[in-house]
């Protein structure tokens, strides 16, 4: 196991099966050392656990949990493209993360907070990130986020 997944196993997290493309694209893209993560939703046991825009159909604690969820199911992913073997991830490079929010909301970097934060526990300073945090009127299947990573691998 390695050392990240030790980490997770700390976490008292296990990862899920990762989730499957929603529309026409793949999961994850591996060009020279970095992996682009496509777009994750909160995909909990099969189930979205947040649709609905901030903060009237979703609380912001909710949507941080949302934003979180979201990382756990990038990790999944990434880990199926790196052949199970999250040791080769070197490096957080970049999360874009979308917030489905009611007009005049302007917390997103808060929900952020929720996928940016978990790097940071996994992943330790190699975790701390580039980011963009951004407001949008829907997502897909209506979730309240989603979020997009970019990885340093070797």
């Amino acid at each position: 196991m390695s050392a990240i997944e030790n980490r997770l196993a700390d976490l008292g997290i296990t990862l899920p099966e990762p989730p499957r493309p929603v529309a026409s694209y793949v999961p994850a893209v591996q060009s020279d050392r970095l992996l682009i993560v496509s777009g994750q939703i909160p995909f909990q046991d099969g189930v979205l656990m947040a649709n609905g825009a901030v903060p009237s159909a979703a609380s912001i604690d909710l949507a941080t949990a949302a934003a979180r969820c979201c990382a756990i199911n990038g990790l999944a992913v990434a880990k199926a493209a790196l052949g199970g073997d999250l040791g080769r991830i070197r490096r957080v490079l970049r999360l874009g993360v979308f917030v489905q929010c009611d007009p005049g909301f302007d917390a997103q970097p808060s929900v952020a907070n929720g996928a940016s934060d978990f790097m940071v526990e996994v992943f330790g300073d190699a975790g701390r990130h580039a980011r963009a945090a951004v407001g949008v009127n829907a997502l897909p299947l209506d979730a309240t986020v989603e979020v997009e990573f970019t990885f340093e691998v070797e």
